[in-house]
């Protein structure tokens, strides 16, 4: 996932997750507010949708970041910025793990649908439309946007969370490796499509939208490829790593913090054997937790996640 935390601000922390805004979300505020005005006699009221859009995105975001917990992975942070929110999950390496973990989010988006529902049609049967129209139409306008938000994330188009969820769902059937590989040659097909419908309907928000896909998309294609790589490299009997239970791999695998000269650290038992620098701790390279050396030890090998 592309990194958009550097030149955020922090907003708040729940539950132990940090929310971020981003500076850009700002000017966009303003542009989107000012085009928006006639759908509402007071701009005033483009403001209060334009926060109430966030909102539903920032519920939607500690909806993943909370079932990742959930499973035992990790998550504090989420960033919102102009084209929605990204939290920051890391769940185990499991495709159980990381399916709950994408899905939780669309999920929040399903459970607000009733709700937004019923205060819709509480407001037209109130007589609110006569008495507030303003109030009306702005409960009306929250029903869509949780619709839309919902039905887009949905698209299987990675890193969109249908696009993850798809990939998350072949990694039972293909592996981890590989459903990476087949959801960004999926979303390289996507992107395309997203392409033709921004120059079909001259929206620079979709061709935004398209250049961050296709740069996740590439990254991902990169990842799929090293843990391609990785899966067929030998790994080390009678160790597993604390996390995710993963065998780690034989071989100068990991890069000594002070001199930057690669080597086994299992091996040389955490002693860089270039500059004599000791460790007692390294992460995983296939979940990527920091745990000590000492509690890498297993009865029997357990095998990659890859």
């Amino acid at each position: 996932m592309i990194n958009i935390r550097q030149g955020s601000i922090r907003l708040f922390r729940f539950s132990g997750i940090d929310v971020f805004l981003h500076w850009s979300w700002f000017l966009i505020a303003l542009i989107e507010i000012q085009s928006g005005a006639a759908r509402y006699s007071s701009i005033a009221w483009n403001a209060l949708e334009y926060l109430a859009l966030f909102v539903i995105v920032t519920i939607h975001e500690f909806g993943h970041a909370l079932a990742c917990r959930q499973v035992g992975g990790t998550a504090n942070q989420i960033v919102l910025w102009p084209l929605g929110g990204v939290a920051y999950v890391n769940p185990p390496p499991r495709p159980g793990a990381t399916l709950w973990s994408i899905a939780a989010g669309p999920l929040v988006n399903v459970a607000l649908l009733p709700i937004l529902y019923v205060f819709d049609v509480w407001s037209g049967s109130s007589g609110l439309t006569a008495v507030a129209p303003d109030a009306h139409k702005l409960l009306q306008m929250l029903l869509y946007i949780d619709f839309g938000l919902l039905a887009f994330n949905m698209l299987p188009i990675y890193p969109l969370d249908g696009g993850q969820i798809l990939r998350s769902l072949l990694w039972f059937v293909v592996g981890r490796a590989r459903s990476l590989m087949v959801a960004t040659v999926i979303g390289f097909a996507g992107v395309a499509g997203l392409i033709g419908l921004a120059v079909l309907w001259r929206s620079p928000w979709i061709g935004i939208v398209s250049v961050f896909i296709l740069m996740n998309c590439w990254t991902g294609l990169r990842q799929g490829i090293a843990l391609s790589r990785m899966a067929k490299l030998p790994r080390r009997e009678g160790l597993a790593c604390p996390s995710c239970k993963a065998a780690p791999l034989a071989g100068p695998n990991w890069i000594c913090g002070k001199c930057r000269k690669p080597f086994d650290i299992f091996e040389t038992q955490g002693v860089c054997p270039s500059c004599a620098s000791r460790f007692s701790a390294t992460k995983c390279l296939d979940c990527g937790a920091m745990n000590p050396i000492s509690e890498w030890l297993a009865p029997t090998r357990v095998p990659s996640p890859l």
